[in-house]
């Protein structure tokens, strides 16, 4: 397959984003959810428990336990994204070891990429990637910043404290840093 692939969250999952990308001859991975209600009860409806598992990874990293599960189901049309050829499921079972808390989630997406054209593998990195460019700012402010630990509720100051932290964290990373925390550390040293 040498066409780009594009994943993108539910913000996305529109027909003219899809048209879009169809007309430069790009693929996508985009993310269904409630935003619309008739598809997404289709989907979600589909019998996924008689759906063969295609992919299951498991991982330890950030305090955590996640187990991923991915199937896919060739889908005939989605009338509201364009050439959509697969629905996915993905079930994240997680384990915070600091506060033992259980989670599980299923998250619904389309593709355009052909049944077989890549593997259950290949699809389970580019969700992951997807979604590790958008928890990752939110991973450092939950556990390097604890910004849920935060007292400041009243006004516009939640969200000028959340621009102060990401402004942090962009300094940071502009100056080569990957841990965040270490340089904090370093910098209050300084």
């Amino acid at each position: 397959m040498t066409s780009t692939v594009i994943t993108a969250d539910a913000l996305h999952t529109q027909h003219a984003h899809g048209t879009y990308l169809r007309e430069r001859g790009a693929h996508y991975i985009a993310q269904d959810d409630a935003n619309h209600p008739g598809p997404f009860d289709r989907v979600r409806r589909l019998p996924w428990r008689e759906i063969t598992l295609d992919h299951r990874d498991r991982t330890r990293a950030h305090h955590r336990l996640e187990i991923r599960r991915l199937k896919t189901t060739a889908f005939a049309h989605l009338h509201y994204y364009p050439d959509a050829r697969q629905v996915l499921q993905v079930v994240r079972r997680g384990k915070d070891f600091t506060s033992g808390k259980l989670t599980i989630e299923r998250v619904y997406l389309i593709t355009n990429l052909p049944p077989g054209a890549v593997t259950g593998a290949q699809l389970a990195d580019w969700i992951r990637g997807r979604w590790k460019i958008g928890n990752l700012p939110h991973h450092v402010r939950d556990r390097t910043f604890r910004e849920e630990d935060s007292k400041i509720h009243a006004g516009q100051l939640p969200r000028i404290m959340a621009g102060l932290r990401n402004l942090a964290i962009g300094v940071h990373r502009q100056d080569g840093h990957t841990n965040i925390a270490a340089a904090l550390r370093h910098t209050a040293h300084d």
